[in-house]
C-alpha cells in the first residue's frame, strides 16, 4: 500500500488512483485512533466534504470507520465548505474535524483534511502523529457497517452546518450597511462549495459559477488572476459592479476584482484588512503573515508598532499562533487569511464580506482604497508564475538555491537571500524573487514584486531565463 503523507494542509492524491476507499479507510482509522488516544472523555468529530467528485461517498466511509471505532459522528447535511467544518469544530465542541476536500487542487483530485477542536487546521506535530498510525492496509468491512443503524444507536447525527454558519455571519456583521449601500457586488464561485450560502446571504447579487459542478469546467478552482479572467470580463462588461469576489473550491481561499475588473491580489487584501482593523475600527494585535507575502505588510504593522512575524508557507504555522497568541490577522500569498474575531482558520467569504462592509461604510471605491494603501507603504505589483517541470529539473534548481549559485537574475543582482520557506531572493527595497518547490503538486513556484507589473514580469522572465525554464 502507499504511504500517506499530509503536505502543506492536508492530504491530497488523484481520485481512483491513491484517493481511494481503501486510503480513506486506513487514514481514518488513524485519526480514530489518535482521538481515542488523546480525548478519551470527548470521542466525536464533525466531517462534511465539498463539491468534488464522490465527496459523499468518502464521507460516508470515514463516517463508517469512526463510528465503528465506537467514536460518535457529526455528519454535514448538506455540501459545505472548509471553515463551516472548522466552526462546527469549536461550537460542536468535537476532538477534530474532517473536511473531504482537495482545495484549489484540479478536479482530478481529493484530499482529507484534519481541523483540531479550536476551529483551525490541526497543528503540524498533532499531524505526524496521525501519520504514523496509519495501517498498512484497512481491516473493516466497510459493508457490514451500517450508518442508518449506527444513526438509531446516536453514534452518528446529520447537523445543519450552513445554517450554523450563516447565523454566525449575521451576527459578525452589518450586512444591512451592505446592502443598503447602493454598491452592487458580484461572486464567482468557481463552481465551489461557497456557492451556496452566498445565495443565501445575498441573493441579489451577480453570480457566475454558481452550478453544481465536480468537474469545475476542468480548471482548477483557485482564485488566481490566470484562473480568473471570465469573471474579469463578467465585470467589466456589467460596468455596474462595485467589487467581485470569488473563492476556491472549498471557500477557504480569496480572490478579490475592483470596479475595473483588475484583479486586487492577497498582498493587497491584506494590507487593506489590516487598514479597516487597526485605523478604522481601532483592532490591536500581532501581525503573522507567510513568508510569500509583500514585505509591505510588515511595513504597516511597523509603522503602527504592532507585533509581528514571518512564517513558513502552511496556513498551519499562522494558526498555531493564533491560538495561542492575540493575533489580528495572519495570512499568506496564495488567498488564505485569518482575523480576530473568527476562527483561527482561512475564511474567503468571511474576508470578502469584510471588505464589502469596509467599502460599505466607508463610501470609498476598492481602487481609492488602495490608493490609501499606497500611501503608507508606497505603490506595488506582483505575479506568480507555476512551472510545471519535471522533477530532476525541478530537484537542480532547488539544490542550485541552496549551493547560492544565483548571485543576478539577468539585470536583478541578489541583495540578501531570506530561507524561511524556499528562497526569497531580495533584489531591492521595492523588489523581490521568491523560488519555492510545491509541497503538494509537481510544481515549481515563482514569486515577484516590482513597482510595475512589468517590472514584476521582467523579474520573472529573468529567473525562467537564468534557471533554464522556457
Amino acid at each position: 500500500m502507499s504511504d500517506i503523507k499530509f503536505g502543506t494542509d492536508g492530504w491530497r492524491a488523484i481520485i481512483a488512483d491513491e484517493f481511494t476507499v481503501e486510503n480513506v479507510a486506513r487514514i481514518t482509522t488513524a485519526t480514530g485512533l489518535w482521538i481515542k488516544k488523546n480525548f478519551e472523555n470527548n470521542l466525536s468529530v464533525v466531517i462534511g466534504h465539498d463539491c468534488r467528485f464522490a465527496g459523499s461517498l468518502f464521507m460516508e466511509t470515514a463516517a463508517k470507520v469512526l463510528v465503528s471505532q465506537g467514536i460518535k459522528v457529526y455528519q454535514a447535511d448538506s455540501i459545505i465548505t472548509t471553515p463551516m467544518i472548522s466552526l462546527a469544530a469549536k461550537e460542536l465542541n468535537t476532538a477534530i474535524g474532517i473536511v473531504i476536500t482537495a482545495s484549489h487542487n484540479p478536479p482530478s483530485y481529493n484530499g482529507f483534511k484534519l481541523k483540531g477542536h479550536y476551529g483551525g487546521p490541526l497543528t503540524s506535530d498533532k499531524i505526524s502523529e496521525v501519520e504514523v498510525l496509519i495501517p498498512s492496509k484497512n481491516n473493516l468491512d466497510l459493508g457490514e457497517v451500517y450508518l442508518s443503524e449506527m444513526e438509531e444507536n446516536g453514534l452518528l447525527e446529520h447537523v445543519d452546518l450552513e445554517t450554523m454558519y450563516i447565523n454566525k455571519i449575521k451576527s459578525s456583521f452589518d450586512l444591512d450597511a451592505i446592502k443598503n449601500s447602493g454598491l452592487h457586488f458580484a461572486y464567482d464561485a468557481m463552481y465551489g462549495a461557497g456557492q451556496f450560502v452566498m445565495k443565501k446571504i445575498f441573493p441579489d447579487m451577480s453570480f457566475l459559477h454558481c452550478d453544481y459542478n465536480p468537474s469545475f469546467d476542468g480548471q482548477a478552482p483557485e482564485p488566481i488572476a490566470k484562473n480568473l479572467n471570465p469573471f474579469s470580463k463578467f465585470i467589466k462588461n456589467n460596468g455596474e459592479i462595485a467589487a467581485g469576489l470569488a473563492t476556491d473550491g472549498d471557500a477557504d481561499r480569496i480572490g478579490l476584482f475592483d470596479e475595473k475588473g483588475d484583479f486586487v491580489d492577497s498582498h493587497h487584501i491584506l494590507l487593506l484588512l489590516l487598514l479597516y482593523l487597526h485605523k478604522y475600527k481601532s483592532m490591536n494585535g500581532k501581525v503573522v503573515v507567510a513568508a510569500s507575502t509583500t514585505p509591505r505588510v510588515v511595513k504597516l504593522a511597523e509603522m503602527w508598532g504592532l507585533e509581528h512575524d514571518t512564517v513558513q508557507i502552511g496556513f498551519k504555522h499562522i494558526a498555531q499562533q493564533m491560538i495561542n497568541e492575540d493575533v489580528l490577522i495572519g495570512g499568506e500569498e496564495s488567498g488564505g487569511i485569518a482575523i480576530k474575531g473568527h476562527i483561527p482558520e482561512r475564511d474567503g467569504i468571511w474576508m470578502g464580506l469584510v471588505i464589502f462592509e469596509y467599502m460599505a461604510k466607508s463610501g470609498k471605491s476598492l481602487t481609492s482604497l488602495i490608493k490609501e494603501i499606497y500611501e503608507l507603504v508606497g505603490e506595488f505589483k506582483y505575479w506568480r508564475d507555476d512551472l510545471h517541470i519535471n522533477e530532476n529539473l525541478k530537484q537542480s534548481i532547488v539544490e542550485s538555491c541552496q549551493n547560492n549559485a544565483f548571485q543576478s537574475f539577468g539585470k536583478y543582482n541578489v541583495q540578501n537571500i531570506d530561507t524561511t520557506d524556499g528562497f526569497k531572493f531580495i533584489l531591492s527595497d521595492d523588489e523581490w524573487l521568491m523560488i519555492r518547490p510545491s509541497g503538494t503538486e509537481p510544481v515549481l513556484r515563482c514569486y515577484a514584486e516590482g513597482k510595475t507589473i512589468e517590472n514584476a514580469k521582467d523579474i520573472l522572465a529573468s529567473c525562467k531565463q537564468t534557471i533554464g525554464v522556457n
